[in-house]
C-alpha cells in the first residue's frame, strides 16, 4: 500500500516550517517557495518545500526576525 503525502495550506506550511504565513506569502509573491495551485489557493508537498530549504534557498532574508542570542 503506498501512503500519499499530503497537501497542506499556507498556514500548514508555515507551521511546518516554524515561520509567519506572512513569510510564505513573500516567498510566493517572489516565485521562491515550491507549491501548486489549486483554484485560488495555494498547496504544497512537504518533501518539496524541505528539500528547497535543504538546498540553502530559504536562507535568504525574509524579514522576519529571530533573536538568535537567546
Amino acid at each position: 500500500m503506498t501512503i500519499t503525502e499530503p497537501w497542506l495550506s499556507v498556514e500548514q506550511i508555515a507551521a511546518h516550517l516554524a515561520i509567519s504565513k506572512e513569510t510564505v506569502y513573500r516567498w510566493l509573491e517572489k516565485g521562491k517557495i515550491p507549491a501548486h495551485r489549486v483554484g485560488k489557493q495555494w498547496r504544497f508537498k512537504p518533501s518539496e518545500v524541505d528539500e528547497w530549504v535543504k538546498s540553502g534557498n530559504a536562507s535568504e532574508d525574509t524579514g522576519d526576525r529571530v533573536d538568535t542570542h537567546g
